[in-house]
């Protein structure tokens, strides 16, 4: 095989590797651009299927300081409001409307959104299974310094067919969640309202966990306008009574006594909806005055400085994490390569091997700002999700294998070989520079200490916040190089290359070979046993092809080297026509049964903690977690004892539900453990690495009320 048609085969196969897939337009109408505004339409499912239901969504994105309003506006302002003339097989929409903030500007009070909302939208078709063609005509009004009235036309097709998740199930489910519900999910009740004087209503409201800095929101009768509330808490900070001063009673018919109004209660990222009736005054002494609650505060006040710490010291324990095991052979090799070699060359060479780590982590975290702004769901490790990539890092991590085997060397282009072709015994400096970046992709299974929070705080941030983080992590698992880069002799007081190192090489290869072997097994839960065997064939096909090229005679080398080529290209298209398919890991056989978020309140009334795991597949650190603290005897005991109840969620393949419920925790990557009981009712999450004793405490701290 031709020196030129392998370096194209490898750099084509590594630009396939990092390009993101599409993000699946047929899903969303194009953005409709008003002003300072953007409209669109988005569906949760390629497809109507049969759904009686469809989840939709209508998003806005807005200007710098810019807003829209809520369903209730406040002083000022109305909502969007979408007429929906002229759809075809559309029976009836409602619109969910996410928890709003407050603005007050001069004692103006409104309610809204800004930067970016999404409102959720039940669309209900007259013949279910039938295809839907949506269109809206939506009014809605914009405002900063200034408020510009808006119409804006959006319109879009669902076809017949499967009601598979689309690229957008993620987002929508995001602003979903964000709908305040009864409040027993979040810990959140309302429980009364009273007049307590002419003007003034008394709301009292109870939380599972602490107040931090309540709002309260009041629908009622067009006449009335309702102030921000007066929040006075309780001994424990676990009750609430809000008083909201009235203005217009005087002309509502019968006062505002026995009228039922709406309640939104806003407590940071909790929020719950009631209707109560106001009762009379009850004549109870008004909470004393001394126990204002503090004005709200920033949702998350962690320092970006410190984030960036934690993103460095979790890169650097990353490089002990079972993912990134396998690529010491090819670090060893680097090392032992200089054996008796110049200072000089070994300090350049390590370089470019942690040059080649933050270029791979700079490419991931813009491949995820890229993911993200399309309003694709994103996180740690998502890439090996994906089939065609599972089989792209096959086909790498054979080819590598095979080149420590000796059945070919990899020739990158000039301009990089020939910086340091004789600067090392192994590679130039451009092996180097892949070998770096082969270890960030084979470390993405994995999480660490501190890794998660950094990484969730990444995600749930801006383009420069996820940028930074990633570089840092990137640093962090480039530090074993940059310790070798400063001190050279680490590397050149070992004994210089000899036969030693070609069996060596060669056990190393077989090191990669399992790595493979790994991939292909994973592949086994996203495509079925089938598909996998194929994929894994074609692997192992390409290897001999490559070896029968290293063995000659000369026409059969060819013939070996062009089918290494046709077979790497088979191995990913198989991959990539199978995707979408295939089965998944049950997770109701043994001790699991499958997790359903909303079944756990009600499980902890009843006195139970629920444990719950999230896991994959591709997760080594998931595996490690349970052979190390899951497969304890002593934790088995606990979980199977009828006390406790397991719940487990495959995230191996994409799932939104699974994606929001990891956000909801601010994480995006795994593992993820959480307990619940009546000692934590919101769930208590533990670390990415357990042991039998944090797992014990944990279920014993849930079990005390």
């Amino acid at each position: 095989m031709p020196n030129k048609t392998l370096r194209f085969l490898f750099l084509a196969l590594v630009a396939l590797l990092l390009s993101p897939r599409p993000a699946g337009a047929d899903a969303a109408s194009p953005w409709v651009e008003a002003g300072e505004t953007s409209v669109r339409l988005v569906s949760a499912t390629r497809g109507v299927g049969d759904e009686a239901t469809l989840s939709l969504g209508l998003h806005f994105r807005l200007g710098h300081d810019w807003k829209i309003y809520w369903r209730s506006p406040g002083d000022a302002g109305y909502p969007p409001q979408p007429v929906w003339d002229g759809s075809e097989n559309l029976k009836e929409t409602e619109i969910l409307w996410p928890a709003p903030k407050r603005f007050s500007i001069l004692g103006i009070d409104t309610l809204g959104y800004k930067d970016e909302v999404l409102l959720p939208l039940r669309i209900t078709p007259e013949t279910p299974g039938a295809p839907v063609n949506l269109k809206a005509s939506v009014d809605y009004l914009a405002c900063s310094d200034i408020c510009v009235p808006y119409r804006v036309d959006v319109a879009l097709d669902l076809p017949a067919g499967p009601a598979e998740p689309s690229a957008y199930a993620h987002l929508i489910g995001r602003f979903t969640a964000q709908v305040p519900g009864d409040g027993s999910a979040v810990g959140l009740e309302l429980v009364s309202a009273e007049a307590a004087e002419a003007n003034l209503l008394r709301i009292t409201a109870r939380s599972t966990a602490p107040f931090t800095a309540p709002d309260l929101y009041v629908e009622g009768p067009a006449l009335l306008r309702f102030d921000p509330p007066v929040v006075r808490a309780g001994d424990d900070g676990k009750t609430m009574v809000l008083d909201v001063p009235v203005d217009g009673i005087e002309d509502v018919e019968g006062g505002i006594e026995g009228k039922t109004l709406t309640f939104t209660i806003v407590d940071g990222k909790r929020a719950a909806e009631a209707k109560l009736t106001v009762a009379a005054p009850s004549g109870a002494a008004p909470p004393p005055a001394a126990a204002p609650m503090p004005a709200p505060v920033p949702e998350d006040t962690t320092s970006l400085a410190v984030i960036l710490a934690l993103a460095l010291l979790g890169g650097v324990i990353l490089n002990l994490m079972p993912c990134v095991l396998p690529v010491l052979s090819i670090k060893l090799l680097g090392v032992v390569g200089h054996g008796g070699g110049e200072k000089r060359l070994v300090r350049v060479s390590f370089v470019f091997s942690a040059l080649g780590i933050l270029t791979a982590f700079a490419i991931l975290a813009g491949a995820l700002i890229a993911l993200k702004g399309a309003g694709a769901a994103i996180g740690w490790g998502i890439q090996f999700q994906q089939p065609w990539f599972l089989a792209a890092m096959t086909v790498i991590v054979v080819l590598f294998a095979c080149n420590l085997w000796g059945f070919f060397e990899v020739r990158l282009p000039t301009w990089i070989s020939d910086m340091g072709e004789g600067a090392s015994h192994v590679h130039g400096l451009g092996g180097h520079f892949l070998t770096g970046m082969l270890a960030t992709l084979l470390a993405t299974p994995c999480s660490a200490p501190f890794l998660g929070t950094a990484v969730g705080f990444a995600l749930s941030r801006g383009t420069f916040e996820i940028m930074a983080v990633f570089l840092a992590l990137g640093l962090g698992l480039a530090a074993p190089y940059l310790l070798v880069a400063a001190a050279p002799g680490l590397a050149t007081r070992l004994p210089k290359p000899g036969r030693w190192m070609v069996i060596l090489k060669q056990v190393l290869g077989f090191a990669l070979a399992a790595t493979a072997v790994w991939l292909v097994g994973i592949l086994v839960t996203q495509m079925g046993a089938s598909g996998a065997a194929i994929v894994g064939a074609c692997a192992v096909a390409m290897a001999v092809a490559l070896y029968l090229h290293h063995r000659r005679p000369k026409s059969l080398g060819k013939i070996g080297g062009w089918s290494a080529g046709v077979l790497a290209a088979a191995t990913i298209a198989a991959a990539v026509l199978a995707d979408g398919g295939g089965t998944t890991r049950d997770p109701t056989k043994g001790l699991w049964r499958p997790f359903d978020e909303a079944a756990i309140p009600a499980l902890v009334a009843e006195g139970k903690v629920v444990f719950v795991d999230v896991t994959a597949e591709w997760c080594i650190t998931c595996q490690v977690n349970k052979a190390v603290a899951l497969g304890n005897d002593e934790v088995l005991a606990r979980l199977t004892g009828g006390e406790v109840i397991a719940m487990q969620a495959d995230w191996t393949r994409p799932d939104p539900v699974i994606s929001e419920y990891l956000r909801k925790f601010g994480r995006y990557g795994i593992p993820f453990n959480a307990v619940y009981g009546k000692g934590t009712p919101g769930g208590h999450a533990l670390p990415e690495l357990l042991t039998p004793d944090l797992v014990l405490d944990a279920l014993d701290k849930a079990s005390r009320p």
